[in-house]
């Protein structure tokens, strides 16, 4: 077996994306003729990260692509039987892998949707080995972005609406994929732009930013001066925000203030990157009253948050590591039902409710609620059911909602969760109720076992 040193991704190798006991799964299925079985399984979170009241759906469109590209080439098949690993496999395995693309059923809610514990916001119905092949790409995807939009709306519910937000976290993100996808989640969360370039371009944006410490300090030991740092990359690039806390943050405030009065600059805004952000902002703003003034440097919602409750003087904010990293989402994706017959896993902390389910959600006023149901349920009255088929026999239904679109969802929905379900501290869920026939199933499968 050759080593590819390069590790480069393309859609052509989806397929092999996947964890190993899938394709030892696939193959038992096949061996027990159970592979084409009718299998539906449904994604959901069992709890919340710590201090979130709800989390924000992203990521559909990314696996709906993914599921449409589905396909093992004969290099693939063959990199796999050289692996030995299947070698007591059914001959029908290979076959099964060869000539197979995905044919099944998506379910989902929209993008930009909130969503609370227990609640299965995607579903796969399809054949027994494709709905199980799909799972770690399906996990992978979701998961990330859902987590980064989360953190994202949080972040813009508590800057408010006229604060700019910028997504500064590639570096940062646990690879060149992952960096994309959280420029994507974030822009559709409500933050003005990424400094991603390539992701930018690709969602139709312009990337935007400022300057880091390195060209300041490289043409002030070349040249003597901060002010020529300043002038040089103000010169090329007149409309950027100035980075001004390379050396002495307030003297260099003093010195741009100082050539804005006599006309030889005009500035448009400045970064602080460290420091006391409260105390900094003040002065700059004293200083400079007509300028924008950015804060970055390992910000996050409560630190957002605490410079909000002190009175900074601050119009906009990048945000990177802690943005893109942080408490998993710990979505789980669990077979619910096989050839009409309902499943659910019994272990200690991690039961499930069997059967395809459906979403019911209440807003009427003061009253946010949903109803987890099986999916034959009837709508009650007020009620919206927020699962819908976006996918059919392998082929998409719809285009999908562009940014803009998702993010005003995002923005909408916020609007009507409860305070204590949006607050940063001890937040409280919403009230989930659980419907009597999805609740005498439950039962029912508990007493037969």
């Amino acid at each position: 077996m050759m080593e590819d040193r390069t590790l480069n991704l393309s859609t052509s190798e989806y397929s092999l994306l996947t964890d190993l006991y899938q394709l030892t799964m696939t193959a038992c299925y096949v061996g027990e003729e159970i592979s084409e079985s009718r299998a539906s399984f449904e994604m959901f979170v069992r709890r919340l990260p710590e201090n979130f009241g709800y989390l924000i759906a992203m990521g559909l469109t990314q696996v709906l692509d993914y599921l449409q590209k589905l396909q093992f080439n004969h290099q693939q098949i063959e990199a796999l039987q050289q692996t030995g690993i299947f070698q007591d496999a059914p001959s029908k395995f290979w076959s099964l892998l060869e000539s197979g693309s995905f044919t099944g059923d998506v379910w989902a809610i929209e993008e930009g949707t909130p969503i609370f514990p227990n609640e299965p916001f995607f579903r796969i119905e399809a054949p027994l080995w494709q709905a199980q092949l799909v799972e770690t790409y399906i996990l992978n995807t979701i998961n990330y972005q859902t987590l980064i939009a989360t953190k994202a709306a949080r972040i813009r519910d508590i800057a408010g609406e006229e604060a700019i937000l910028l997504e500064f976290g590639s570096r940062r993100a646990f690879s060149p994929q992952g960096a994309i996808w959280a420029a994507r989640a974030a822009l559709a969360a409500g933050f003005d732009g990424t400094s991603n370039v390539l992701a930018a371009l690709k969602l139709g944006q312009k990337p935007q930013g400022t300057m880091a410490h390195a060209l300041v300090m490289a043409i002030n030991a070349k040249k003597g001066s901060e002010d020529e740092a300043f002038a040089a990359f103000h010169r090329y690039f007149p409309s950027a925000p100035l980075l001004i806390d390379t050396f002495d943050t307030l003297e260099a405030a003093k010195d741009l203030a100082n050539k804005v009065k006599t006309g030889e600059i005009k500035v448009t805004g400045v970064r602080l990157d460290s420091g006391d952000l409260v105390k900094l902002s003040q002065e700059v703003r004293q200083l400079l009253p007509d300028i924008k003034i950015f804060a970055s440097g390992d910000l996050d919602e409560w630190e957002v948050q605490r410079l909000n409750f002190h009175n900074a003087s601050i119009d906009g904010y990048g945000f990177g590591t802690k943005l893109v990293t942080g408490a998993p989402v710990n979505g789980v994706y669990k077979l619910v039902e096989i050839d009409g017959i309902p499943t659910m896993k019994q272990s200690s902390n991690k039961t499930t409710y069997p059967g395809r389910k459906q979403i019911f959600r209440k807003i009427d006023n003061s009253i946010y609620e949903d109803r987890l149901g099986l999916f034959s349920d009837k709508i009650d009255c007020n009620e919206l059911p927020l699962l819908n088929l976006v996918m059919k026999e392998g082929k998409v239904l719809t285009l999908g909602d562009s940014l803009h679109e998702i993010s005003q969802r995002i923005k909408n929905s916020l609007t009507y969760l409860p305070v204590e379900t949006r607050q940063l501290n001890n937040p409280k869920s919403i009230k989930i109720n659980i419907s009597e026939t999805l609740e005498s199933l439950r039962k029912s499968l508990i007493n037969s076992q």
